[in-house]
């Protein structure tokens, strides 16, 4: 068993066991919590395949900004206690749904046409940096509208969550 392996399953046990964590947990925060290590796993998992900048974005955005984001919004509503299932008609669709799912799931890893072949790793005159660079400028260059797009509303979020999480006044 190599490193790589063993590494993969305790990453596998990891997360899955962090997904769950998330779902079973009854309080809000120890949720976000879950969720933060499970995403910090899925970066490690990009670590093993190679992919360093997209481990580091899967940090900072996911599990940096929007988990501060969640933190926030939760503590703003003061929601952190999840109310116990009163309706359990309520989960007859979702699970109806997330059981097509695995089933869909288990077809494809059955019934798909393995590879043919080793993914050839790059070759070493790759210049990372040089990557970074050109991604940077496309990204501030041609595609300037759509990331500021994309900042403004994220901050309209978060002002509507202060705006619905404020009470209203009696006299209004």
């Amino acid at each position: 068993m190599t490193i790589d392996l063993f590494l993969f399953l305790v990453l596998a046990l990891v997360s899955i066991g962090t997904a769950l964590g998330m779902l079973l947990s009854r309080n809000a925060v120890y949720s976000a919590l879950f969720l933060v290590l499970n995403l910090g796993a899925v970066a490690i998992f990009f670590l093993l395949l190679g992919a360093p900048f997209i481990a580091m974005a899967q940090i900072t955005v996911y599990a940096g900004a929007i988990m501060v984001l969640f933190l926030f919004v939760i503590m703003l509503l003061g929601t952190e206690e999840i109310p116990g299932m009163q309706n359990w008609k309520k989960f007859i669709i979702p699970a109806v749904l997330a059981g097509a799912l695995i089933l869909e799931s288990i077809y494809l890893l059955t019934s798909a046409s393995r590879p043919l072949g080793l993914i050839a790793n790059p070759s070493e005159s790759v210049n990372t940096a040089q990557a970074m660079r050109d991604l940077g400028e496309l990204l501030f260059d041609q595609y300037l509208l759509p990331f500021e797009v994309t900042s403004i509303l994220l901050l309209v979020a978060m002002v509507g969550a202060i705006v619905l999480s404020k009470p209203e006044k009696a006299g209004k």
